[in-house]
């Protein structure tokens, strides 16, 4: 079952440290840019996963092509990506050891979170940090 209450999803965002957003745009106004340096401001180390973008920057952090080269422990794989997405990115997830995945507004995939769950993953579906950090009182700083 993913998390639902305010307090399971609190506590997975205060004891997130590093997050890899599959499908970061280098483009100031989608809204996974936006949400990419709320993240940052709020304390949150975060890699960008984009194959379209490999090797450029944003917001000072290498842009990856796949979420299996970032090499370092993730706690959280947020998924930028259409629903139907979302199951290649629950399996690089699980490949890369996250601790949980986070699917945002719009991304509902049932088999992709039940596949995450299987393997030991936290999951948010249908939601977005950039509002359930401010509205929970989340603090990173």
């Amino acid at each position: 079952m993913p998390l639902t209450t305010d307090a399971e999803i609190k506590s997975l965002l205060e004891r997130t440290e590093t997050i890899a957003m599959i499908g970061a745009s280098d483009r100031p106004d989608r809204d996974s840019n936006k949400v990419m340096l709320y993240l940052q401001q709020q304390g949150y180390r975060v890699f960008p996963v984009n194959p379209t973008i490999a090797g450029e920057q944003i917001y000072g952090e290498h842009v990856w092509a796949t979420l299996g080269e970032i090499g370092v422990p993730i706690d959280m794989v947020d998924v930028f990506r259409n629903s139907e997405a979302a199951e290649e990115a629950v399996e690089a997830a699980i490949a890369a050891g996250a601790k949980s995945v986070w699917m945002q507004l719009g991304v509902v995939n049932a088999a992709a979170a039940a596949k995450a769950e299987e393997a030991g993953l936290a999951v948010v579906m249908d939601r977005c940090p950039k509002i359930e950090i401010p509205r929970l009182g989340v603090a990173k700083r």
